[in-house]
């Protein structure tokens, strides 16, 4: 499905009048590019819509077959080429049950981490309700906060991603 997705999005872009399109949603990164945009054919208001939506669409179905950080490009002869991120490899932190996701300890109280912040083995990343028990998820290792994939107050499956974290060595924490 995902080969029919990718193959739409380049007829797609093929056949508008567009030079680039870059999608990134912080785990997939997609770039087609044309060497020249095509000579008096343009999309309608509709078409774009459209175009933009199918990326969309392939973005959120190539985030869960390719390793987080990949890059996707594709130009105007059909060719593809997906190339491993140059950061270093993210990790992610999922979900150990069904739960409320709350990223901070109240209302009014500020979360627990946000991106960016670095946090110990141990320290608490958010709370999960289940039942009427609140669960504090700690980090099992020394790691940087990169992503925060769960809002307060939204229902999480088991196994969801959650957080998307950077390991963190000795010497960087």
């Amino acid at each position: 499905m995902t080969d029919k997705l990718i193959l739409s999005l380049m007829d797609k872009f093929n056949a508008g009048s567009l030079a680039e399109l870059d999608i990134n949603d912080g785990t997939t990164h997609i770039t087609l590019k044309k060497e020249s945009p095509a000579p008096g054919k343009g999309l309608s208001a509709n078409q774009t819509a459209v175009l933009l939506g199918l990326a969309g669409n392939i973005a959120d179905r190539m985030a869960g077959g390719m390793q987080n950080g990949s890059t996707f490009i594709g130009d105007n002869r059909g060719t593809v080429h997906i190339e491993p991120a140059t950061q270093a490899k993210a990790e992610i932190i999922t979900s150990p049950i069904v739960a409320t996701f709350f990223a901070s300890p109240g209302p009014d109280a500020p979360p627990f981490v946000s991106p960016g912040s670095r946090v110990k083995a141990g320290d608490t990343l958010c709370i999960l309700e289940a039942m009427k028990m609140m669960n504090n998820l700690e980090a099992e290792f020394d790691c940087e906060i990169l992503t925060i994939e769960a809002g307060g107050g939204e229902l999480v499956e088991y196994g969801q991603t959650l957080f998307t974290v950077k390991r963190l060595s000795g010497s960087e924490s």
